[in-house]
This record gives C-alpha cells, structure tokens and sequence, in this order.
C-alpha cells in the first residue's frame, strides 16, 4: 500500500507542477493563485478564477480534463490494494462466469 501512495503523491506532485506552471504561463497568475487553481482542479472541485485569455482558456479545459483523469486514476491506485486485501480476506476468487 505505502508503493501505491508514493506513486500517487508522484503523479499529484507533478500534475501540480504542470499546473502551477500552466496558469503562471498563460494566465499571467502569481503561484499562490496558480496553486489554488490547481489544487482545485485536482480535487475534482473546479477552478477559482475564470480564464481570461484565449491561450488561458485553451489550457484550462484541457488540464480539467487531465486533472479528471488523474482524479478518478489516483483514487483507483489508493483503492486498489484495499480491495484486493479485502478479497483475499472474504476468499473471492474473481472468476463471476
């Protein structure tokens, strides 16, 4: 479990690197505002500041969708281990056919 977390604190660490990155780069915003943005998307809740230039915009959709993607693959990579322990405990073979 502990690989698991330390490849998902890699994967969130540098998605928010490349976030904070993004929003200086193209939205001109300071890295305490470019975190927040970031941040937030990450946590599937949404950023706080609307985009105001075409190239801004452009990036935001697209690192929404990516922050999406590794939303939803983080917590598939936290979980997975929980529920293969808990089958093995209830012996659940896997085969449902």
């Amino acid at each position: 479990m502990v690989n698991h977390l330390g490849v998902a604190v890699v994967v969130v660490g540098v998605s928010l690197v490349a976030g904070m990155w993004g929003y200086e780069h193209y939205e001109r915003l300071p890295w305490r505002d470019a975190f927040l943005n970031t941040a937030m998307l990450l946590g599937g809740m949404g950023p706080v500041n609307a985009p105001q230039t075409n190239g801004g915009k452009l990036f935001a959709g697209c690192y929404a969708l990516y922050a999406g993607g590794v939303f939803l693959g983080v917590a598939g990579l936290l979980l997975a281990p929980l529920i293969h322990r808990i089958a093995h405990r209830l012996h659940w073979e896997g085969t449902l056919s």
